[in-house]
């Protein structure tokens, strides 16, 4: 016997009908790439959006087709994630944080029609312009700019665009298995990799983000996503955001400390979310204005590990709590969130802490397991460590246009290229990359562990470990650090640091120190780069 409940459909629709519906006067601040600051509502945006998704379809697009956009965390970038989407189109989010070669690649590879971008990537556009094979039209984010249309032949401005559509229309049908939205991995090595997100996995990922053993999001927050809107559609916090009504507020491209302190500061943000690097930038700023973050209750850190001294750090001084939470791409990114349990209660603060640094537990819609390089599945003991591997609601099947069958393992598990271990409780911890991770004379040693320590040092900025050469132990950790300004730590100072910290054969063998570690379009470090320029920096000359 088949229930007898409504079935309607998991769409994005629906997260921003909601949002306009019962929370339309909430507000969405924006920071504009000109630096002023604008305001609307998700009534707002809502209108906007079916209006965009109008001027699309008198365009002469179809469902399916992808459209994309570069460009930063704005009221009209937000308008652009819901009027693509509910127009049945696929919004294809861009990092112009890529190598042009990249962005050429994955525009073509993706077969975008439009391209909406922000007047910052004007000379981006100008320069891969004509290698774009499959775009006719092109979109500034902005009122009409004569300067910028002698740029570009036929450029088309979006509030013009937008005069084209109807706010009245209504959204195109479109099933809750159809492509939604469309990111691209960073491509470290080769070619960047397609997800094709659909309607029903970005809603369902939208819900479980807003438990209370996730993000814990509701109306009552105020959000500000610092993770660009151009990176895993900034963590899923604008759909979870309309879904739950909280009000958003948009950084644009003022990422520096400054003006991310103000702006907690000036709109009473209650929620933060980005990366390490960015909340290092916000902590010497919170230090240097004077300021509290009174209404700062919690960040959100993702993207790499989060160094115990910055759990400590947000905790202590401002009283704000961090959630270490970790993702992919290929996971819509929301893979685990760290919360603690109710018997955590009881634990002492420095005990409490502990638990902290772990990535934290999957949350309902996902599963995790750890295998051995011969694919035996190890004991969730919180020592084994192996291959991460991950099944879900929002995980992906198949890269874009990649041949069917050939993303997933044979158990049908997506391998993340993760070292992990899992304890009895689900809480699972980072341990390394697979091609990071040091085997030092048979035994593994945790780069990840290593530079959270390192920069716990106040004479460390930034610091990654890597694999030297060694003639008798194969491999051992060597830092290469960044000096904080105005300090000059030395090689002995850093290595004294790490005495009672771990293992004597775990401290690394020494410090090199740089001006800036190389990173990534999102911001990861190219240990690569560093393994060819000090790999050999223990063998003899």
């Amino acid at each position: 016997m088949r229930g007898q409940m409504m079935a309607m459909p998991l769409t994005i629709h629906s997260l921003i009908d909601h949002g306009a519906r019962y929370h339309g006067d909430t507000e969405i601040v924006s920071v504009e790439t000109d630096g002023t600051k604008t305001k609307m509502t998700w009534k707002g945006i809502s209108d906007r959006a079916r209006q965009l998704s109008s001027a699309l379809a008198k365009l002469g697009l179809f469902k399916g087709d992808r459209v994309a956009t570069i460009a930063w965390n704005n009221s009209r970038h937000l308008e652009c994630y819901f009027g693509i989407s509910c127009g049945g189109m696929v919004c294809h989010t861009i990092n112009p944080r890529l190598f042009p070669e990249q962005l050429i690649y994955i525009i073509n590879h993706a077969e975008d029609r439009v391209i909406f971008f922000d007047k910052t990537f004007l000379p981006l556009i100008e320069g891969i312009r004509e290698h774009l094979k499959t775009v006719d039209t092109f979109v500034l984010l902005s009122e009409r700019d004569d300067n910028a249309a002698s740029k570009i032949l036929g450029l088309v401005f979006y509030e013009d665009f937008l005069a084209t559509g109807d706010e009245n229309v209504d959204w195109v049908d479109v099933d809750e298995n159809d492509a939604s939205s469309l990111c691209y991995t960073s491509g470290t090595t080769g070619n960047p990799k397609g997800v094709l997100y659909s309607h029903r996995s970005t809603v369902l990922h939208s819900m479980v983000a807003a438990l209370p053993d996730t993000l814990n999001i509701s109306a009552r927050e105020v959000m500000l996503p610092v993770v660009p809107m151009f990176h895993v559609n900034a963590w899923g916090i604008p759909y979870a955001a309309a879904m739950v009504g909280a009000k958003l507020v948009l950084p644009g491209p003022g990422l520096d400390g400054d003006s991310l302190a103000r702006l907690i500061d000036d709109e009473g943000v209650t929620v933060a979310l980005g990366v390490p690097t960015i909340w290092q930038g916000l902590l010497a700023s919170l230090e240097k204005l004077g300021s509290s973050a009174k209404s700062l209750n919690r960040t959100v850190v993702g993207g790499s590990a989060c160094p115990p001294s910055m759990i400590a750090e947000f905790r202590d001084k401002y009283g704000t709590e961090v959630i270490h939470a970790w993702g992919m791409t290929e996971t819509s990114p929301l893979g685990t969130a760290n919360a603690l349990l109710e018997r955590h209660a009881s634990m002492t603060e420095e005990e409490q802490a502990k638990v902290r640094e772990s990535q934290g537990r999957p949350p309902y819609g996902v599963e995790l397991k750890i295998v051995d390089d011969e694919n035996n599945t190890l004991p969730e003991d919180g020592v084994a460590q192996g291959n991460l591997r991950i099944r879900g609601h929002w995980v992906v099947d198949n890269y874009f246009g990649a041949e069917p069958g050939t993303t997933l393992e044979p158990d049908g598990w997506f391998e993340t290229g993760d070292v992990a271990s899992i304890d009895a409780d689900g809480f699972m911890t980072i341990r390394d990359r697979s091609k990071d991770i040091i085997k030092s004379g048979g035994e593994w040693i945790s780069t990840v562990e290593l530079e959270g320590i390192a920069v716990g040092h106040p004479g460390i900025a930034d610091a990654a470990a890597i694999a030297a050469k060694h003639e008798k132990w194969d491999e051992r950790p060597v830092l290469v650090a960044v000096r904080a300004p105005g300090t000059n730590a030395s090689v002995e100072d850093i290595l004294a640091y790490f005495s009672d910290k771990v293992a004597k054969w775990q401290i690394p063998d020494t410090v090199v120190f740089v001006e800036e570690l190389p990173r990534n379009a999102t911001g990861k470090v190219l240990k690569n780069k560093l393994r060819e320029a000090h790999g050999d920096v223990l063998l003899p000359a």
